[in-house]
């Protein structure tokens, strides 16, 4: 490990500003400054340009508890990189005859129900997949998000109508997942397959993709796997791989830059692989569809490479980048980050897989090999990138310092607090289920029912406000709780917020709305 460190450091000049595609020497020197730059104890390249692999290898280590070293075929959670494949998995049973995009979803499944009727009666196969449904940003991901819920799937779809429009369908773009799940289940169902099993026997299998899975759970072999990291108060700890299979057709899949360069060199094929490219995954009208922009997003600057629309299609963003058509995408769990990025027209991609989640580190080595090919100039991207967290993780630092410093002042100052007795009891929100704030040993504690990871003390801020801090402090979610009181003094009803505004945006406790229960 020391060993590794040195290295860092010897490296950690920044690199150079390319003109032209970097060497394999110059790709080691950037992805290790990089790694040094964000904290990063492994990540994985692979670069792929006119149908042959022209980089590929692991740096680091897969896990700091085991210092085991990094490579092409090790295994990390892909995350959202698992959506173009549930595209890809619709998309074969299009070419096959039996569905179309525009199937009505209530014809697959029937008992499917958004908030508004005529969303529901309307809302078909492509719906699923482009981020326009209306609801809000990641709106119920609590349900699937931290990896501790007791939801079913089926609960799941249930529950969706009870999540509230935020905009007119099909206007606006807001990234949601559980309408992965519900795509996965549409592909469970016309194919009579799991979406899982699908996605290998269909995808995964004619690719040659041997040591992928559609789930964690599915890993036969995990003697070269990632761990997943997180920096806690600035130190970085090993955590959890994110296992519930509900996840999977949204974040699910496993691989590694060795498998995923045939999935990407398939996708610049338009759909063709194999020697030759004599095999065909996905007809070209199909393919076509998927690269095609459904939902705008909008651009607000050109940017370095000149950019002028942003879209979704399904399962890809699409953008255009010096004058080039670009099909991209991330993918971010908790301690895992990814990114896959496709430009047609010259058949170049670059894959960049991380065990820290930390996302600027994936975009500094993709845009500085981007920038090599495009002969785009001037950009050291890890050095404005660093800056530019530096100056977030700041920010967020004096908001949160500032409303500790508040709730200490409180302690040490014996402040009077609100009775205790006012705010116990049990609420329930009707797609959240229940919560439960008790006093345990005089603390006010706050614990959700079906996410068990989601506890934590109370902590006094001011009037009828409360700092839930969660027990789990990799999660950098805490959160304020706002009590809407009775006439009598009690508490009938609270929301929820978070406080940093690094908070990924899957802790939707915006979204809740929880009311105390009759009697209780």
């Amino acid at each position: 490990m020391r060993k590794t460190i040195t290295l860092f450091l010897m490296l950690f000049a920044f690199v150079t500003v390319w003109s032209q595609p970097l060497t394999p020497e110059q790709i080691d020197n950037l992805t290790y400054q990089t790694m040094q730059a964000f904290n990063v104890p492994g990540i994985a390249v692979a670069v792929i340009k006119d149908d042959h692999v022209v980089h590929m290898k692991g740096y680091g280590v897969r896990s700091i508890a085991t210092g085991q070293k990094t490579d092409e075929n090790t295994l990390f959670a892909i995350a959202s990189n698992s959506k173009a494949f549930t595209s890809a998995a619709l998309g074969i049973l299009i070419d096959e005859g039996r569905l179309t995009w525009e199937t009505k979803v209530i014809d697959i499944i029937p008992e499917f129900r958004l908030y508004d009727a005529y969303v529901t009666e309307d809302f078909n196969i492509k719906d699923l997949l482009t981020h326009r449904s209306g609801m809000g940003l990641g709106a119920g991901d609590l349900m699937l998000w931290p990896d501790s819920s007791t939801f079913t799937k089926e609960e799941i779809i249930h529950n969706l109508r009870y999540l509230k429009q935020v905009s007119p369908f099909r206007t606006k773009y807001d990234y949601d997942n559980l309408l992965y799940l519900v795509a996965g289940e549409v592909v469970a169902r016309v194919s009579g397959q799991g979406w899982d099993e699908f996605v290998e026997a269909r995808i995964m299998k004619p690719l040659g993709m041997a040591n992928s899975a559609a789930s964690l759970t599915r890993v036969s072999d995990r003697s070269n796997i990632i761990d997943a990291h997180v920096p806690v108060e600035g130190i970085l700890q090993v955590v959890p791989m994110y296992a519930s299979t509900l996840l999977d057709p949204a974040g699910g899949i496993m691989s590694s830059v060795a498998d995923m360069s045939k999935w990407v060199m398939m996708q610049l094929n338009r759909g063709k692989h194999g020697e030759g490219n004599d095999k065909q995954l996905l007809s070209e009208r199909v393919h076509r569809e998927m690269w095609t922009p459904q939902t705008i997003i909008p651009v607000r600057y050109p940017g370095p490479y000149n950019s002028h629309f942003s879209a979704y299609g399904l399962g890809w963003r699409l953008t255009d980048v010096s004058g080039y058509l670009q099909a991209s995408h991330t993918g971010g769990l908790a301690g895992v980050v990814t990114q896959v990025t496709l430009i047609p027209e010259i058949k170049l991609g670059i894959i960049v897989f991380t065990n820290q989640q930390e996302s600027s580190a994936f975009t500094a080595i993709t845009n500085t090999i981007k920038d090599g090919y495009l002969g785009v100039k001037g950009n050291d991207w890890v050095k404005m990138l660093k800056e530019n967290v530096d100056r977030s993780r700041a920010e967020a630092q004096k908001i949160t310092d500032d409303i500790w410093s508040k709730i200490e002042a409180n302690l040490s100052l014996s402040v009077e607090k609100a009775d205790p007795e006012v705010f116990t009891g049990t609420y329930t929100d009707n797609w959240f289920g229940d919560i439960v704030i008790a006093e345990e040993n005089g603390i006010l504690r706050l614990r959700s029912v079906k996410s068990p990871r989601l506890r934590g003390e109370m902590l006094y801020y001011t009037g009828n406000t409360f700092v839930v801090k969660w027990d789990n402090r990799s999660m950098d979610a805490d959160a304020w709780v706002v009590f809407k009181l009775d006439r009598e003094g009690r508490a009938e009803s609270f929301t929820m917020e978070a406080i940093s505004p690094l908070t990924d945006f899957s802790f939707d406790f915006h979204d809740l709305s929880p009311e105390r229960k009759s009697g209780r």
